[in-house]
């Protein structure tokens, strides 16, 4: 599959992305930017787009039209900040459209 990639986080967390030549999109810690960002992001053809864990919250409502179609795979990744849980929920429920089951689930 081709397509392009997206990494949308604080600067210390796309730096070494850009380094494989992905499209990497800074953002600070204000919703509004992040917003935006998130809003150009969706409107454009990526195939992945990754998102730091410690901003996914404020993308959740721009990247959910996302949750039920192939493309893009939107995928949170924990950096600096300790977990806050959000990064493997969004890989669950990755995992559980890809496969159909909660693979993650605690038995």
């Amino acid at each position: 599959m081709q397509g392009k990639v997206a990494i949308l986080g604080s600067a210390d967390f796309v730096m070494p992305y850009s380094a494989l030549g992905v499209d990497c999109f800074v953002v600070g810690d204000k919703a509004d930017k992040i917003l935006r960002t998130a809003e150009k992001i969706a409107a454009e053809k990526y195939a992945i787009i990754i998102v730091a864990e410690n901003i996914a919250h404020k993308t959740e409502e721009v990247f959910r039209q996302f949750s039920t179609k192939t493309t893009p795979c939107v995928l949170v990744v924990p950096f600096t900040t300790e977990s806050a849980g959000f990064a493997v929920e969004s890989l669950g429920k990755l995992l559980k459209a890809a496969t159909g089951i909660n693979i993650l689930q605690n038995t």
